[in-house]
């Protein structure tokens, strides 16, 4: 009987703490070396997209996939613009405000919808998202199509006046590893091993005593309350909203950050799919009338031959040129076995 190599975990471990530490404090100087604004912005972009692809591939791991990520993203951005600019509240009492009404919206949306996993509910969420974008247009205080102008930046935190880019990355940043922190917690946690034995098989999962449907409308509320927090900081930040930024479109790409990454990679997977979607469009002065074409291309091109995604695809790549090395040191061994 083989012994698990504890050693060898726990150096393992080391390694994977140690490179964390390294990618945080990277992620905090790392405006210290960009002198240029609009690079600062494509990277607070980035983290934005981020943290959506991240509550997408929360609900693929819970077995849901969604193309309606853009509502709860637009219920974040408008309903703290209201709660500021007409109730006169603070941004940081506004924003967990915001977490709380959007998180009764996804408990009763879900509860409906939640049931009906697969084709239904990526249809349904589509359908939930274009509704909330009509009734946003149509909704004259709130500006209608034309949007709402004048939104106040956040309430100063001591120094900090949130007047900058380098302030604003800064608080981005904080939202981001806090999304990572509990995440990555959930992941580790009964939850995270019951949502994958949900996504493995709900039929198996009910069996081993698993409720396959108060899971999935957990993993649908919490996901759609992290994307209306982000939808909170992107109103703030740029100031100005409107109904057309919350396109199904946007969810199109939310999506494509997951899968670009990697969906089998919950947190890193969305993270390099959305600085690659951020990054390259802009520097290769993609036309944004056809970058939607290009984009679905992208995605055909994905689906087809990197299933994976690119951090699957390098594992795949890794496994097998280990696997080949291995089995090219037990030939040789065996030529020597052999010659003596």
């Amino acid at each position: 009987m083989k012994l698990p190599n504890n050693g060898a975990n726990h150096k393992t471990n080391r390694y994977k703490l140690l490179a964390i530490i390294i990618a945080v404090a990277a992620l905090v100087v790392l405006p210290f070396c960009i002198e240029s604004g609009y690079i600062k912005h494509l990277i607070i972009m980035a983290c934005i997209g981020t943290i959506l692809g991240m509550t997408f591939s929360m609900l693929y791991s819970a077995g849901l996939i969604t193309l309606g990520a853009a509502a709860f993203y637009a219920v974040g951005a408008y309903t703290s613009t209201v709660l500021v600019m007409y109730a006169g509240l603070s941004f940081w009492v506004a924003l967990p405000l915001t977490v709380m009404i959007s998180a009764i919206m996804a408990l009763g949306f879900g509860a409906l919808f939640v049931r009906n996993a697969g084709v239904a509910f990526v249809i349904i969420s589509l359908i939930f998202a274009q509704v909330i974008v009509i009734a946003i247009g149509q909704a004259e205080f709130l500006g209608g199509w034309g949007g709402i102008i004048g939104i106040p930046r956040p309430d100063s935190l001591g120094p900090v006046e949130f007047a900058t880019k380098h302030d604003f990355y800064y608080l981005i940043l904080a939202f981001l590893l806090l999304v990572v922190v509990v995440y990555t917690a959930l992941y580790s946690s009964r939850i995270g091993r019951a949502w994958r034995a949900i996504k493995l098989s709900p039929n198996l999962a009910g069996t081993l005593g698993i409720n396959a449907y108060r899971y999935r409308l957990l993993a649908y509320v919490i996901g759609s309350t992290t994307a209306a927090v982000a939808g909170c900081f992107y109103a703030h930040y740029f100031q100005n909203i409107t109904p057309g930024a919350f396109s199904g479109w946007l969810s199109i790409y939310v999506q494509l950050y997951a899968v670009l990454g990697g969906l089998e990679f919950y947190i890193l997977g969305p993270a390099i799919g959305a600085v690659i979607m951020t990054f390259v469009p802009e520097y290769l002065r993609v036309v944004k009338e056809i970058e939607p074409i290009i984009t679905g291309i992208l995605l055909l091109i994905i689906i087809l031959f990197f299933p994976g995604g690119i951090l699957g695809t390098i594992r795949n790549s890794a496994n097998v040129s280990f696997e080949g090395f291995d089995a090219r040191v037990k030939k040789i061994k065996a030529s020597l076995t052999g010659k003596r």
